[in-house]
């Protein structure tokens, strides 16, 4: 692992950051480049959840260099944030953007695609993305961030759609290198991508692998997802990177905590309903003390819990009407805080 000496400060493009300050506001929080593989790089988001204090900087964003394009692996959570990443790729190489892969369709993996999006940069994302850009969730998330993360995330934020939609395993070629697409889901979402770079022996996964925090389940398949887990191990990539969290050199390792806590979330909320208890109790029953130290359990747990909680009811009255909310859950949007 290298850490490519390459920063940008806060205006480090003055002309075009006035010419476009309200798109593009700027940003203090450190963002630096690290080098996993001989072509591969990586951003590293800041720990915990999103927040006004990391302007919207949680997560991670990778990119390829080859000999005839980047190609970029997620965009980060804010306009703001892309450009900042855009700028370190510039800073990295002479090579130009030509392709950036979008994992899932979350807030803090794709909002920065408005400073991608320009002619000669295609999009790619999973074909499922259609049917998530079908509903009402983006617009009520992008309004939602229009709140928690105003400047970064305004009035001339908005929703970029793919320009190519891939089915479950796609591969292709540029400059020399192999990179397989290949569908996850449905796991941390129905449209999880992973993107291997066969020379490099690097697999991005997105939101498969929450390094060091407990992950955020939102409206995921729990099972399928311990599933999905299990596949990328039997790729045996010799370096990861997750979503969110350091790249691991040891996949066995680092996904057992995500791995872990998906199974015990699973395995606990199902026998506390087999038990016949409702969500309260069943919730209250569960020693969570193995992962309540870790970052984001404060916030994410609960949630996580009554999620579990639907897919076991779902499955037990087999039946298409939908299950009815605890009083005391309170529904959220479909994807991390």
């Amino acid at each position: 692992m290298a850490v490519v000496a390459v920063a940008v400060g806060s205006l480090a493009r003055p002309d075009l950051a006035a010419a476009a300050a309200s798109e593009f506001e700027p940003v203090a929080v450190p963002m630096q480049v690290t080098q996993v593989a001989p072509h591969s790089y990586y951003v590293l988001g800041q720990a915990g959840m999103v927040s006004s204090a990391n302007e919207g900087f949680n997560s991670n964003a990778g990119f390829v260099v080859t000999s005839e394009g980047v190609v970029v692996f997620d965009a980060l959570g804010t306009p703001a944030l892309g450009k900042r990443l855009a700028d370190l790729i510039a800073k990295t190489t002479s090579q130009p953007v030509r392709r950036v892969v979008i994992s899932h369709y979350h807030a803090d993996h794709f909002y920065g695609l408005q400073a991608f999006k320009k002619p000669g940069v295609d999009v790619w994302a999973h074909e499922l993305v259609r049917d998530y850009l079908a509903t009402d969730a983006p617009a009520a998330r992008l309004a939602e961030r229009r709140q928690s993360l105003l400047p970064w995330v305004n009035d001339l934020t908005r929703i970029v759609v793919p320009d190519r939609f891939v089915g479950n395993d796609t591969v292709f070629r540029m400059g020399g290198l192999t990179f397989r697409l290949m569908h996850a889901g449905p796991a941390h979402t129905p449209e999880d991508l992973m993107m291997m770079v066969e020379e490099d022996g690097v697999l991005f996964v997105g939101d498969l692998m929450f390094t060091g925090r407990i992950p955020f389940v939102a409206d995921a398949d729990v099972s399928a997802w311990i599933q999905a887990i299990d596949r990328v191990l039997r790729f045996n990539p010799r370096i990861v990177v997750g979503g969110h969290g350091p790249e691991s050199t040891n996949a066995v390792a680092d996904l057992a905590l995500t791995r872990d806590y998906l199974v015990y979330l699973r395995d606990q909320i199902a026998a506390a309903f087999d038990d016949g208890l409702d969500f309260d109790a069943a919730y209250g029953r569960i020693d969570w003390s193995r992962f309540s130290g870790l970052p984001a359990f404060d916030v994410a747990n609960r949630r996580n819990a009554y999620q579990a909680y639907l897919n076991v009811e779902r499955e037990a009255l087999s039946s298409i009407r939908p299950s009815a909310q605890p009083q005391s859950a309170k529904p959220s949007l479909s994807e991390s805080p």
